[in-house]
């Protein structure tokens, strides 16, 4: 619920300084919007948790997160796996970013960027068995 709260109001805080208007910090409604990079792009995605064991569901979707980089410093930014038009399903699953030791974080923009750094040792990613609902709502 904390990592919820923080994730809420850290897109709060991301899109008031990207020039757009924070919404409450509820995460009903458009309270659950916040940012997401897909192809190094910016767009809106409204997030709100599911019952977990959603696994069933053959054609989910991955929404990368990284809890641990806020402790240095950094305010990542989630990246998701599909948009509408591209393979695009609103179930999603967490998984979580670690970078490894000796490399620092940075943002990542796209998941293409985020399965090379996995490839290349750089990050592990590990699945939170958490699923969400995640639509696109706008592109910024």
């Amino acid at each position: 619920m904390v990592r919820r709260f923080l994730s809420v109001m850290v897109g709060a805080f991301l899109l008031v300084s990207m020039g757009g208007a924070a919404r409450a910090a509820n995460p009903k409604g458009s309270g659950g919007d916040m940012p997401a990079y897909y192809d190094d792009q910016i767009f809106t995605i409204n997030f709100k948790q599911l019952n977990p064991d959603l696994h069933k569901n053959p054609s989910f979707n991955i929404i990368y997160q990284c809890d641990a980089c806020e402790s240095s410093g950094l305010d990542f930014v989630s990246v998701i796996d599909a948009i509408p038009g591209d393979g695009f399903n609103p179930i999603w699953e967490e998984v979580q970013i670690t970078f490894n030791e000796g490399f620092q974080p940075v943002q990542f923009t796209s998941d293409d960027q985020v399965l090379e750094a996995a490839a290349n040792g750089e990050i592990t990613l590990t699945d939170t068995e958490e699923f969400y609902r995640c639509s696109v709502v706008g592109h910024k």
